[in-house]
């Protein structure tokens, strides 16, 4: 907690977990969660002049999510033929797409939300419904939802554990394991094989 205190202590940390939340869709092992996280433990129990604002973190993180989202949905429906052979590539992620595609068409926009916490879910989702061509006023809604969702819980898991056990590394690692716990199981669901429908 001490290495991040002088960076939690000035505005700067809000350019930080921006930065990092938005550039996380390109780059998912990018720690953006973590870095909420620990932000936000440290600001519970902050003693500095200058505390990060709980609710302004979580919009920050939100906000760079739905931003991130909108730059890959774009890029990904500009990306034509060359995102399609990129795709084809790599079996996991054309498995992805074809159940996105299925789900949306269904009208699951809680997929979105779900994928929000998966590993990498978030990546998939926007590429694949800016590549499937999915109308942006059918997906932002979800995702901005999706990123309100994440950033809500993982400030609040942040915050939480640093009122309950103090800015320590044992308070950010419960928030983070109980983050990557949420993230197993939407990775699950999203892996789950959805019932078929009657008739």
């Amino acid at each position: 907690m001490e290495s991040v205190g002088s960076l939690v202590g000035s505005p700067w940390i809000y350019v930080v977990v921006a930065l990092s939340v938005l550039l996380d869709v390109f780059l998912p092992v990018l720690p953006s969660g973590v870095l909420v996280i620990t932000a936000a433990t440290a600001a519970a129990a902050s003693t500095a002049a200058y505390v990060p604002d709980i609710l302004v973190l979580t919009l920050c993180a939100a906000t760079a999510s739905l931003l991130g989202d909108l730059v890959a949905y774009r890029l990904a429906w500009r990306g034509g033929a060359r995102l399609d052979r990129a795709l084809a590539r790599s079996r996991r992620l054309r498995g992805a797409q074809e159940r996105l595609g299925a789900a949306l068409a269904r009208g699951g926009g809680g997929l979105v939300v779900l994928a929000r916490f998966a590993p990498a879910g978030r990546s998939v989702v926007s590429l694949g419904a800016g590549a499937a061509r999915h109308r942006a006023r059918d997906f932002l809604p979800w995702s901005a939802l999706a990123g309100l969702t994440w950033a809500g819980y993982s400030v609040a898991l942040g915050y939480f554990g640093g009122q309950w056990l103090g800015a320590t590394w044992l308070a950010a690692a419960v928030s983070v394991g109980a983050l990557f716990a949420a993230g197993a199981g939407a990775g699950y669901l999203m892996r789950k094989p959805q019932p078929r429908e009657a008739g």
